[in-house]
Order: structure tokens, then C-alpha cells, then sequence
């Protein structure tokens, strides 16, 4: 089939996350101004430079209770940092949980059952349980075309690993099966890993 965005799929649901999968998810944890904390995940999420290391989330909806954005970047906005959790299979139901659209009152971690933890370079929480966490000092809002697309690029000041996931000094993956977006309301979980040598 093809299709002109525009103009309609026919399809039962949207297909487009479907075909960019799968997709890391950037578990986004912030502290307002106000002091109150939030974490929601995000996958429409990723890393997108080495030197100085930088990552970059989206999101692609709006509260009634922040005007035209979503907390995490109404929050990111007012402050200047965020973290980013990554989410192992074992967290599944808990980022499923946060995931929820709560009054900005409410704290996710709460909600989730999660641990929150301090990070050290920003003031801003993060999951104690998270196999990794990407602390980020924000470097832009960009205000993309559609009535609530913002992406948040920041650059990484702080990076935590869990000693036990380096295996002779690389992370194994294998160890917390990073959990993936797919499409629709389908996740996947890594499992398995090979490796190819690049060209020379």
C-alpha cells in the first residue's frame, strides 16, 4: 500500500510508529519549580551526539493543566535539567504506570511504586532502580510543526551504571533486557545480541 499522510491510512490504527521500531524509551524524570516531581516515558527518544554526549526526547501532546506541552517539558523548560531512566524488562509495569496522565499534583514515582534517587549533577530525582541514568542540563526546546510538538534536546553532565550490568567494562545488555517500543501497544525486550565489524 501506499498512503499520503494527509490524507488517511484506512487503517485500524496508525501504522507509523510501527515502521520506526524498535524505539528506545526515554524515561523522562524532572522536578518543577515548585519543587513537585514527575517521571513519564517517552519514545520518541535518542542519543544524537557523541562529544559533548547529547540525547533528545519528544513529546506530542499537551495537558489542560500545561497549556500547550506535557509536565516533563513544562518542568524542563522552568528548570534547565531532566534525567533520563532507562527502562529494563523488570520495570515494564512500572513505566507502564507513569505512563499515566495525572493532575501535576500527583507524583509518578508514587503512582509506580519507585524509589526515587538524587542525581548528582542536577537538581532533579531519578529511578533508583534503573539499570542507567542520563543526567542532562537542557541545550534547547525546539517547537516542531503540529499544535503540541516540542523536542528537548540536552546535553549528558552525569552518567550512572549499575556496577553489576559491566561485564569486563561493557554493559550487558543482556543483564536488564532494555525494553523497546514497537508500534500500537506492542514492547519488546532485548534479549539477544550479535555483534559486525564495520568496514575499514
Amino acid at each position: 500500500m501506499f498512503y499520503r499522510p494527509e490524507e488517511g491510512h484506512g487503517l485500524p490504527r496508525n501504522p507509523f510508529n510501527a515502521i520506526v521500531s524498535p524505539r528506545p524509551i526515554g524515561w523522562i524524570s524532572t522536578r518543577g519549580a515548585d519543587g513537585r516531581d514527575n517521571l513519564a516515558p517517552y519514545s520518541f527518544f535518542n542519543a544524537v551526539a557523541y562529544e559533548p554526549p547529547q540525547v533528545m526526547f519528544a513529546a506530542t501532546s499537551a495537558k489542560a493543566d500545561r497549556g500547550n506541552t506535557k509536565d516533563s517539558t513544562a518542568n524542563i523548560r522552568d528548570t534547565g535539567v531532566f534525567a533520563v531512566n532507562v527502562v529494563s524488562y523488570a520495570l515494564r509495569d512500572a513505566m507502564n504506570a507513569s505512563a499515566a496522565s495525572l493532575p501535576r499534583e500527583e507524583d509518578e514515582f508514587a503512582v509506580a511504586g519507585l524509589e526515587k534517587m538524587q542525581c548528582e549533577t542536577i537538581d532533579c530525582p531519578c529511578v533508583a532502580a534503573a539499570p542507567a541514568v542520563l543526567e542532562c542540563k537542557l541545550t534547547q526546546i525546539v517547537q516542531l510543526p503540529g499544535e503540541a510538538n516540542f523536542a528537548t534536546f540536552g546535553e549528558v553532565t552525569g552518567v550512572r551504571i549499575r556496577d553489576e550490568l559491566l561485564k569486563d567494562g561493557f554493559l550487558d545488555y543482556t543483564a536488564f533486557e532494555p525494553l523497546t517500543r514497537l508500534g500500537y501497544l506492542d514492547y519488546s525486550r532485548i534479549t539477544e545480541i550479535f555483534s559486525l565489524k564495520r568496514p575499514a
